[in-house]
């Protein structure tokens, strides 16, 4: 394990002590959406995965820590820059397309779309469609996280890959 990668232990063993703590307070299991994010990301049987974020970089740069940490493949991360939940809510879907094409990398099995204030359950067919591949959104992937948590299966392709075992249509 390199230095960077012992630095950064402490941080995913302080939010596996804080979902504990969670679970325990509140009498049933718990989650976070970053861990949402891995055990889809595990669900989907893809280890390379890019990140398309519209907050600023240095935030983009630790969720790609917090992956890396629980053993998965960031291939590259793109960052909007943007400070307040506020102006992303008001992304529209073109602007969400064009965040995922800038972050997505040939190599990339899934891309990550990780902020809760982005709208992008309507556009997660058009974006699969459009890059070829699972796109994994933070709203999305926290309900799933939920639904898990419950012990319940959802087929429902509207919202993406995650939702379905279909393969992904290509155009």
């Amino acid at each position: 394990m390199g230095v960077h990668q012992r630095q950064l232990r402490p941080r995913l063993e302080g939010a596996h002590e804080q979902v504990r703590t969670l679970a325990a307070t509140a009498g049933m299991p718990a989650s976070s959406t970053s861990f949402a994010f891995v055990h889809a990301i595990r669900e989907l049987e893809v280890r390379r995965v890019a990140i398309g974020a519209t907050y600023p970089e240095d935030v983009a740069l630790l969720f790609a820590d917090f992956l890396r940490t629980a053993g998965l493949e960031v291939v590259g991360v793109r960052s909007s820059g943007i400070v307040t939940a506020a102006e992303v809510g008001t992304w529209t879907e073109a602007e969400v397309l064009a965040l995922a094409r800038a972050a997505d990398r040939p190599e990339a099995e899934a891309v990550l779309l990780p902020d809760t204030a982005l709208h992008t359950a309507a556009h997660i067919p058009a974006l699969e469609k459009d890059l070829g591949k699972p796109v994994l959104t933070a709203n999305q992937v926290t309900v799933w996280e939920a639904l898990r948590l419950a012990d319940r299966r959802v087929n429902a392709p509207e919202l993406g890959a995650l939702f379905t075992r279909e393969p992904i249509v290509q155009a």
